[in-house]
């Protein structure tokens, strides 16, 4: 099968093709594993913390990709509920223990087992790849595979994200950061809390134009002063400066949630600018993401079918991977980037 595998660390600002195309053997599932035969793979940021070393795979070679969506074609002998020719999804969660309290409770997200797609395990930037039967879910019908990957991160941790803001109808909430995540977000909040007023803060005009055309109340740049102050607040940003400019503008006893695996350096030295009195006094809360549950993918993707929640996609092919890697990373974005793979 043909993929696209990352061999070491690199630095996306000196070396645009991190990723090398290579035929390997198919994989082979296990007894608890499907094999799914890829048609779609997102193209997330988290992919640009693999590469350039923020969130490093454990070993190399690896192949990257966790907003996978397929047809199982194979099955191991475990396998009870998932069928051959079904369409699943695989998200960034690929396997944890199953049987410390956090998976007992329902937050496998915290296990500290927890194995991600693509970085711990050979993930979707391939013709084939194999997962747990129970991290495969099935998609809507309603949505193509380019539509429905994804999904599979940019939306199921955004609902992540909504669901630790605290919001209410009614709530002014705030976005930092316009893209993949940003653009699925303000669209289940529109739908739940309708009377929300949703305010973006992105450095492009592009992507406030485009926030407004989904239904924003106000967009401005990330430094801009808010017309009133946001109950809450999600930064889905991959750097520092937005989280600091949010709590400025952030109500007294708010909550600020950052949606981000890691943060680059770029800009590290702008935590220093944190003033307690200005940005964190009054009680105003931060609280981070860590991954994925598997309920939040379930419940997004049932909740994403209803509205529906109807993702923009920009395609590329499996050998263009390196292509919307670098595009990613120069922020050319306006909504989500997906490999058409079959």
């Amino acid at each position: 099968m043909k993929a696209m595998i990352l061999q070491s660390i690199t630095d996306l600002e000196k070396n645009q093709e991190p990723l090398r195309l290579v035929n390997i053997p198919e994989p082979i599932p296990a007894d608890d594993e499907v094999l799914i035969k890829v048609t779609a793979c997102g193209v997330c940021h988290t992919e640009l913390d693999e590469i350039e070393g923020r969130t490093p795979p454990p070993l190399f070679p690896v192949i990257p990709g966790h907003e996978v969506i397929g047809n199982v074609v194979a099955a191991g002998k475990n396998v009870r509920d998932l069928k051959i020719g079904e369409r699943v999804g695989v998200a960034w969660i690929f396997s944890v223990c199953g049987k410390c309290s956090y998976c007992l409770n329902g937050l496998e997200n915290l296990c500290t087992e927890f194995k991600a797609t693509g970085r711990d395990a050979n993930g979707g930037y391939a013709e084939y790849m194999v997962v747990p039967e129970v991290s495969a879910y099935k998609i809507p019908e309603i949505f193509t595979d380019s539509q429905a990957a994804p999904l599979l991160c940019a939306g199921a941790v955004g609902y992540r994200s909504f669901r630790l803001a605290g919001i209410k109808n009614g709530h002014i909430v705030g976005l930092t950061g316009f893209g993949a995540s940003g653009h699925l977000v303000l669209q289940i909040i529109k739908h739940i809390y309708p009377d929300t007023q949703i305010f973006v803060f992105a450095r492009s005009e592009s992507e406030r134009d485009f926030a407004m055309e989904l239904g924003a109340s106000w967009a401005g740049d990330t430094t801009d002063q808010v017309p009133e102050q946001p109950d809450s607040i999600i930064d889905t940003t991959p750097v520092w400066k937005p989280v600091v400019e949010a709590l400025k503008n952030l109500k007294p006893g708010g909550k600020l949630v950052i949606n981000a695996i890691r943060k680059e350096e770029v800009d590290k030295n702008y935590l220093l600018k944190i003033d307690y009195s200005r940005h964190l006094w009054m009680e105003k809360e931060i609280k981070s993401v860590a991954n994925v549950a598997r309920r939040d993918v379930r419940e997004f993707l049932e909740i994403a079918s209803e509205i529906p929640i109807i993702p923009e996609v920009q395609e590329y092919k499996l050998e263009e991977a390196n292509i919307a890697l670098t595009e990613l990373k120069q922020r050319k974005i306006r909504g989500a980037k997906v490999l058409a793979i079959s």
